[in-house]
């Protein structure tokens, strides 16, 4: 079986990691800590860490502070809270000023399960990505949200970093690239694409196997950076393969599908399908159960390939 790990968990160590690097490096959080995972990072150099309290539009506001002052701030609280919550702050604080501010947001998507429809969030990539340059990334396991983190670190900017509450396989190996701003092809495959991000990426490598087994060879694009998008892979993928199906754990309004169907219309267009949440809530229950119900599984991909041959 593969090793599980929750996005989250890889955010709160890499950030001890990079902290011993720069120490430049702020973090901060609003009350969150211990489930943001950047408890890890208070305990290691207490005297970058600020704890901004139950304020999250002040968490923003002051990590812009300290970022325009020089600092790279790495600033957490639950995705519901900063990409809703705080949309204003970051939007006009942080991005009309470009500061190097890293909006990290955990327990993001169905996957927070029990907390139910208040925390569930499905906007957040939408609203991320319509900030002008806010880059966007969506790790798709614990080895990626390392790699990724350090590079979202090393550049002068702002960035929205998406982390999920539950654990996940790891499909990454140490040695694997991954760059900022560059699909990965994860599975090669002529018949038809899965773009896939975040958690999703492993349900398109499960649905891509049970496919295989009735002779269609899918090919898996794992899109961990939503903007700058990877154009190139796309449309290569459009023109190679005639279909192409999203896979995310958001709305299917405004997030990985709508970004690539704004290149596919415009550059190769092909028949696509979208798998995600269908213009919903959600509801409070278990993970695996929640993702069943609102068609956000292997099998959902599987029917959306088959829907598009």
């Amino acid at each position: 079986m593969a090793e599980k790990m929750a996005t989250r968990q890889a955010y709160g160590k890499v950030l001890v990691e990079i902290g011993a690097e720069n120490p430049n490096l702020v973090v901060m959080d609003a009350d969150l800590s211990k489930s943001t995972m950047t408890a890890e990072f208070s305990k290691a150099y207490p005297e970058r860490f600020f704890n901004m309290g139950i304020a999250e539009q002040n968490l923003y506001g002051a990590a812009t502070g300290l970022a325009l002052s020089g600092k790279v701030v790495c600033a957490s609280t639950f995705a519901m809270f900063a990409a809703g919550r705080a949309f204003e702050i970051i939007r006009n604080s942080i991005g009309y000023t470009h500061a190097n501010v890293k909006v990290c947001a955990t327990h993001a998507g169905i996957t927070v399960g029990e907390d139910g429809a208040s925390h569930q969030t499905f906007e957040d990539l939408a609203l991320m990505r319509t900030i002008p340059g806010m880059t966007v990334v969506n790790p798709s396991d614990g080895v990626s949200a390392r790699k990724l983190m350090k590079q979202v670190v090393d550049f002068d900017g702002p960035a929205y970093v998406r982390l999920g509450r539950a654990a996940v396989p790891v499909c990454y190996g140490e040695d694997d690239e991954i760059v900022l701003g560059k699909g990965n092809q994860v599975r090669a495959g002529k018949d038809i694409t899965v773009i896939a991000t975040g958690i999703m990426v492993n349900e398109a490598l499960i649905a891509a196997e049970e496919l295989a087994a009735e002779g269609i060879d899918v090919r898996v694009i794992d899109m961990h950076t939503i903007k700058p998008l990877d154009e190139e892979i796309i449309v290569k993928a459009a023109q190679e393969t005639g279909a192409i199906v999203t896979a995310e754990e958001h709305s299917v309004i405004g997030g990985l599908g709508s970004a690539v169907a704004e290149v596919v219309v415009k550059k190769c267009p092909v028949k696509m399908a979208m798998v995600g949440q269908q213009d919903t809530f959600g509801e409070s229950g278990k993970p695996d159960e929640l993702k069943e119900k609102y068609g956000m599984t292997a099998a959902d991909i599987v029917k959306a390939v088959k829907g598009l041959r």
